[in-house]
């Protein structure tokens, strides 16, 4: 009777689960899916990260493009293996599969706002305008005034070369201000360099109109061209400070940092337990 009813049990486990060698084929393709979904959630992962840490547009571009196909990958083994999955029926298999999909979904929204924000690389941007146009337009500045002092009548060379030493290292120290203001994530510490910038241009701004009272009229086009560079200055570190407030590096690395490693971690860990559930389903299956 025993064997009987255990005869019985198994030929209706059949019955609702296929014959043997179709419960093998599903869980042969079910396993072979699970190790792909592993490792291509893996690879978009990796990617994301090397997007955020590119030092170039065309990198952050080309490794967000990586991401993208390696998450359409995850994606489409999501969708091709959930039927096999309900097919075999298996409580711990299903079960770790719908917390991925939980972790998932969370872990595409954030990593689609990482993305974004990598590829703007705006704090990158801001750094190569301090250390391309706006040092050249400070140098300009220096070198349009760095002559006012031999030209300038005995009596006023002193006072000259105070204005020019106070203008050209107003502009310096604006471009000192430029690096922390590109580096910070605090609103309240960018608006107190914007300040402070502000007023060292203002008193780079004073000591022209100071020198244009008392220079020589020949050399009053120096002054003229000095002031030129101050304005091209100023709009170059106006961009700067916008791309800066922006702060797409800073905020991706943040979020990469912070928030991603335990989304990726859930979605790895329930990959783990899908992977153990079937392997334990292949065992149980050959006995």
């Amino acid at each position: 009777m025993f064997t009987l009813a255990v005869a019985c049990t198994s030929a209706l486990a059949i019955g609702c689960r296929g014959t043997p060698s179709a419960v093998f084929t599903e869980l042969g393709e079910a396993r072979q899916l699970a190790a792909d979904l592993r490792v291509q959630f893996n690879k978009a992962s990796d990617a994301s990260d090397r997007a955020v840490m590119a030092d170039t547009d065309e990198a952050s571009v080309s490794f967000a493009r990586d991401a993208d196909k390696a998450t359409q990958a995850v994606q489409s083994d999501v969708v091709e293996l959930g039927p096999h999955l309900r097919s075999l029926a298996n409580p711990n298999a299903t079960g770790a599969f719908d917390d991925f999909s939980k972790h998932l979904a969370e872990y595409l929204t954030l990593d689609h706002s990482v993305l974004g924000l990598a590829v703007e690389n705006t704090n990158l941007k801001a750094q190569r305008l301090s250390f391309g146009p706006a040092r050249e337009a400070a140098d300009g500045f220096r070198d349009a005034l760095q002559t006012l002092a031999a030209v300038a009548p005995a009596k006023d060379r002193c006072r000259v070369d105070a204005l020019v030493a106070k203008a050209v290292l107003s502009v310096r120290d604006i471009q000192v201000l430029q690096a922390p203001h590109i580096a910070e994530a605090d609103e309240g510490a960018m608006a107190r360099m914007e300040k402070e910038m502000g007023g060292l241009e203002a008193a780079a701004r004073d000591a022209l109109k100071g020198l244009s009272a008392i220079v020589d009229t020949k050399a009053r086009p120096q002054v003229a061209a000095a002031l030129v560079a101050l304005d091209k200055f100023k709009d170059v570190s106006g961009q700067i400070v916008a791309l800066s407030r922006r702060n797409t590096n800073v905020r991706s690395l943040a979020l990469s940092l912070r928030e991603k490693p335990m989304l990726t971690a859930a979605c790895d860990d329930s990959l783990r337990a899908l992977e153990d559930a079937l392997a334990k389903e292949g065992f149980t299956a050959t006995r």
